[in-house]
């Protein structure tokens, strides 16, 4: 089998991915990871080159939402100090768990996250909280926006975020964004753009862990850089030209009919 249109068509996919991710301030890894499963790549190395090719993504995308002013900076940087951590930690265990235990965990995940994503229900956890509490309820402004930050919830779950995603090579942005947006009340085009400061943080330090694991293979990594960098170059500049409330429902189904695709898999590998 020649490998030259595989990875030809490879390739494509990740300029796709990478894209379609970035309007959404979404690492991509929840397809880079599965894609290259699919075209038979062990998934703890797949997991490693998602988490490279998500570091990639993140430095094109940066400074377009930073000239486009969508970047909670001391948000996106207290958040991401309890994600790092978790993602460290995921990338670091991984090796221990198997790759159909980790692909069903991974389907798992992307379907609540993208049910959770659909029905867009918002928890106002800054509305009703005992005293003592309060203090915990920070105050943001950017730009002519306003809204409040319950650190109480936002620090562990952004941890339990980051372990995920260093454990299953997805980068964060899947469940950094609905975090923000659905539990932290956060503006979902300030979500959007913290969020690819924040999935580029997160996964380099998943990628880290892997490294040491001895999980990377640079040579598909630096093959595959080109086309996520220019993909979600583009995206990025998509993403304030695009309906965010539309562009979250059709994501949502997206999402939702990836884990669907990952089940059968894992279903047809038993």
């Amino acid at each position: 089998m020649s490998p030259t249109p595989f990875v030809a068509l490879l390739m494509f996919l990740m300029f796709v991915t990478a894209a379609l991710f970035a309007m959404f301030g979404q690492g991509g890894g929840a397809v880079y990871t599965p894609l290259q499963v699919l075209f038979g790549i062990d998934f703890h190395v797949a997991a490693a080159t998602s988490l490279f090719l998500i570091m990639i993504g993140a430095l094109a995308a940066l400074p377009v939402y930073h000239r486009a002013r969508l970047i909670d900076w001391p948000l996106a940087l207290t958040l991401e100090a309890a994600a790092m951590t978790g993602s460290f930690g995921g990338g670091l265990v991984s090796g221990r768990f198997p790759p159909q235990t980790l692909s069903l965990i991974f389907a798992l995940l992307i379907g609540v996250v993208a049910v959770v994503t659909l029905a867009d229900f918002r928890l106002e956890t800054c509305a009703r909280v005992p005293a003592f509490a309060t203090r915990f309820c920070w105050q943001r402004r950017h730009g002519d926006q306003r809204y409040r930050v319950n650190l109480l919830l936002g620090l562990p779950l952004g941890a339990v975020a980051g372990f995920a995603s260093g454990l299953l090579g997805i980068g964060g942005g899947l469940f950094l964004v609905p975090l923000m947006v659905l539990v932290l009340n956060v503006p979902i085009q300030i979500a959007i753009g913290s969020s690819a400061l924040m999935v580029g943080l997160t996964a380099a330090a998943g990628f880290t862990g892997h490294l040491l694991a001895g999980h990377w293979d640079w040579r598909a990594s630096l093959l595959f850089t080109v086309a996520v960098f220019t993909g979600a170059r583009l995206g990025a500049h998509l993403t304030t030209r695009l309906d965010k409330h539309r562009v979250q429902t059709i994501f949502g189904w997206f999402l939702l009919a990836l884990a669907v695709l990952m089940s059968i898999r894992v279903a047809v590998a038993a």
